[in-house]
């Protein structure tokens, strides 16, 4: 695997650089509703020496009824103040999955204008199966500014998504498990109808990692979003249930060197649940 610390770095690379004065460690585990499990809890249980509790649903716009949406800048701001994290740091999140929740996190930071941020590849699973240090210790927080610069080309919204459904002229990829993409199995929201928007190609978040948790290199990435039926030439915009899952797509897209995609905030829990917009079933 390639290190890139503005992606993708291995837990040899971060164990090299975990003393680093100028590094930010954030745990950024997030669980699916409904699975009885607190990611704060475990945090302070165990993490990566120096890691800092990233709270996706905290770090989120309150003033939405949809869960953990963007959050204005000026909350993002104050939040990553508050945690020590700012201009100068080079960043690395995981979570306790392996690759799951921390792509989301990585996603909101480059559209918040940060480029320093990596994803730990294989997350805290693979750290711990290699044998390496954790504590259970708070880090020592110190107040650094963020200059935040909105990309806001990176985030699209429902009317955008429906436009683009209805042109056919971006791909629309959907990380959902298949079963869910085809409108097969009840969403684990309540109130949501079963199935996709019209157009999207289902390319299951899985389907991009390895069985340890770890991202496909970048040829086995591309050829993953070929076989799924996407043209890679076209800009493409990526969904999921709640907008965590999706960022894992950005990642891997980014990681095949294309940069004209972005992510659909709202997702399912959105266009699921507006009797207005079409939604299709099966594979199609």
């Amino acid at each position: 695997m390639q290190d890139d610390p503005r992606t993708l770095v291995s837990t040899d690379w971060l164990a090299a650089h975990l003393r680093d004065p100028d590094l930010r460690i954030l745990d950024a585990t997030w669980h699916m509703p409904g699975s009885g499990r607190d990611p704060r809890r475990e945090y302070d249980a165990a993490h990566i020496p120096g890691a800092r509790f990233f709270d996706i649903d905290d770090v989120s716009d309150a003033r939405s009824d949809l869960p953990h949406m963007v959050p204005p800048v000026e909350k993002f701001m104050s939040r990553m103040r508050a945690l020590g994290v700012g201009d100068g740091h080079q960043i690395v999140v995981y979570d306790s999955y392996g690759l799951f929740s921390a792509a989301r996190v990585w996603w909101l930071f480059k559209l918040m204008g940060q480029d320093d941020i990596a994803v730990l590849d294989g997350g805290l699973p693979k750290w711990q199966a290699e044998g390496r240090a954790i504590e259970d210790m708070p880090p020592v927080i110190r107040d650094r500014h963020m200059t935040v610069r909105r990309q806001n080309q990176m985030v699209r919204d429902v009317t955008q998504v429906s436009a683009a459904s209805k042109l056919k002229d971006t791909e629309i990829i959907d990380s959902r498990a298949p079963d869910r993409f085809r409108g097969e199995v009840a969403e684990p929201r309540p109130g949501l109808r079963a199935g996709h928007i019209p157009g999207a190609r289902n390319v299951p978040f899985k389907a991009v990692l390895n069985d340890d948790g770890t991202m496909k290199s970048p040829a086995d990435l591309r050829a993953t979003f070929e076989a799924a039926g996407v043209d890679l030439k076209k800009p493409a915009i990526t969904s999921c249930g709640s907008g965590v899952t999706a960022a894992i797509l950005n990642l891997a897209l980014t990681r095949t060197g294309k940069s004209d995609h972005s992510l659909y905030d709202g997702s399912w829990t959105e266009w699921g649940q507006f009797p207005t917009l079409p939604v299709a079933t099966g594979d199609a």
